[in-house]
């Protein structure tokens, strides 16, 4: 039987003819199809849409060329439709990641605006300590020293170094808590 008289009794709602143009030509338009997806399964659902499409529309579809040449071109034009499709969507993935990374990048900015004020606060707060207490806590801190070697090097007693590191880190916990608060007055 050819190929007229097959679609001819599929229009008529003969779904063993439409088994018949499947079985025909399935595997050569997958093949067909695999030059634009590159992946066989998208290809095979490619090419099953396409006959479910011939089945649903029998009714009013009009083919003026062969059916081979119909189905040919019906794969021929998804796969079009697909690859378009698929651009616009890596496209709008490409300006989603683009748009994220620059957020990413000013919400860093910000954080790290943040920590320089406040480095800028505390660098601040050790310059307005006492001098004795300011040259223990940099000794210790920013110098690495150990308490014994300041007390060493120094001439005081460990003690004494324990007692100015202790009241450097409560004028500097009481500065910046208070400069918080002023900056939240400030900005209310």
């Amino acid at each position: 039987m050819n190929e007229e008289a097959i679609w001819a009794r599929v229009q008529q709602n003969d779904s063993h003819a439409l088994k018949m143009l499947f079985d025909l030509h399935y595997r050569p338009l997958c093949v067909y199809a695999l030059q634009f997806s590159l992946r066989l399964p998208d290809a095979e659902d490619l090419v099953q849409s396409i006959f479910i499409k011939l089945w649903t529309q029998r009714e009013e579809l009009k083919i003026n060329t062969s059916v081979k040449s119909y189905l040919y071109k019906a794969v021929y034009n998804a796969s079009i439709q697909n690859v378009r499709k698929n651009k616009r969507i890596e496209h709008s993935l490409v300006s989603f990641k683009h748009k994220v990374l620059q957020e990413q990048i000013i919400e860093d900015d910000s954080l790290l605006l943040d920590k320089v004020e406040k480095i800028e606060m505390v660098m601040s707060l050790v310059d307005s300590l006492p001098d004795r207490c300011k040259e223990i806590l940099l000794l210790s801190k920013k110098e690495g020293y150990k308490n014994k070697e300041i007390a060493e090097k120094l001439d005081i007693s460990i003690k004494t170094v324990e007692s100015q590191i202790r009241i450097a880190f409560k004028k500097i916990r009481k500065g910046y808590k208070n400069s918080k608060q002023i900056l939240f007055v400030f900005f209310r």
